[in-house]
């Protein structure tokens, strides 16, 4: 397998990251596949983390069934798991050093003051923010004592691109200032937001190479700003083409019939889930494939371009006779 090319040192570790937010499906269970092949094919370390600081939408129960998911196909992590919700701290030191440097700063505008002043920009359609509080308040206290509202935390945007380099897809460039604007870092009601704790949870578990979908794509120029913003090793980029259905359709957790849960309780081979995870690879190495014979075979470089596709035949193959 061709070895990776970025200026990272050391062993190559990966990360199974899935949000309790609903059932994992086929998606994910390509994107976490190859993930753990390339690691182990590198001879590298996989980590799992559960990303569950989203309290409105994350469910306890299903944390588990996460990990009999990612278990059933076959896949392993090392050492143990790391549960965002579990330790705030380091998200809280990371808010404090992005405003101690001035790269941050309170916020007290609503989501309906946002949506009032700017249009969709993001591909995602989230409000860009026009910078309303930025130099307005001297720090978080005086934001809430002077407006009478709880205060988030925004990353100050610089405008002009942010390069990304992809592994998958070379050179690429996205405007964050134009698109969203200086996007929060901890939210009004005090939860972290996503970007932050991925870049602070990359940075503890050592990830050197991130895999993952192409809907996240646009996210990593915003993660290289807090990269920069704290001093942190931005990883290498993979970012996978999408699974789809025989329509073209994006699969979604909300499709009960591709949930990997149901599929195991009706009796499913992984093995057959991880030969079409192979296909869609571009490897031809039969109709059942286990975790070891995908690592041995794997070049993340030689994807195919494009969706992989997902046909009622594909889920009727993973199934008993």
């Amino acid at each position: 397998m061709a070895a990776p090319t970025s200026e990272i040192p050391g062993p190559v570790v990966t990360r199974l990251a899935p949000s309790p937010t609903g059932l994992l499906h086929l998606g994910h269970a390509r994107s976490f596949a190859l993930a753990w092949a390339f690691a182990r094919a590198n001879g590298g370390r996989v980590v799992l983390r559960i990303e569950d600081l989203d309290r409105e939408r994350c469910k306890p129960e299903l944390v588990d069934a996460c990990e009999r998911d990612i278990a059933w196909l076959g896949l392993d992590w090392d050492g143990e798991k790391r549960v965002q919700s579990r330790d705030f701290a380091p998200y809280e030191r990371a808010c404090e050093e992005l405003v101690a440097s001035g790269c941050a700063y309170a916020c007290t505008c609503t989501r309906a003051e946002i949506a009032a002043l700017s249009a969709p920009h993001a591909d995602d359609g989230e409000q860009r923010y026009p910078g309303t509080c930025r130099g307005r308040w001297t720090n978080e206290a005086q934001a809430r004592e002077v407006s009478g509202r709880p205060a988030g935390l925004r990353l100050a945007v610089e405008p002009g691109p942010v390069p990304v380099t992809d592994e998958l897809r070379g050179a690429l460039a996205f405007d964050v200032a134009e698109d969203v604007g200086d996007f929060l870092i901890r939210r009004r009601d005090g939860a972290f937001a996503y970007q932050l704790a991925v870049v602070v949870d990359d940075a503890r578990d050592g990830v050197t190479d991130v895999v993952r979908g192409d809907d996240l794509l646009s996210s990593a120029a915003r993660q290289q700003l807090l990269q920069r913003a704290l001093g942190l090793r931005t990883p290498r980029w993979w970012h996978l083409s999408l699974v789809t259905d025989e329509h073209g359709e994006r699969l979604s957790k909300r499709r009960g019939d591709i949930a990997l849960s149901q599929l195991r309780t009706r009796g499913a081979d992984p093995r057959a889930v991880l030969g079409w995870v192979a296909r869609s690879a571009g490897l031809a190495l039969g109709p059942r494939v286990t975790p070891a014979e995908l690592a041995r075979a794997l070049d993340l470089r030689n994807l195919p371009a494009g969706p992989a596709r997902l046909t009622p035949g594909d889920i009727a193959g993973f199934l008993p006779a």
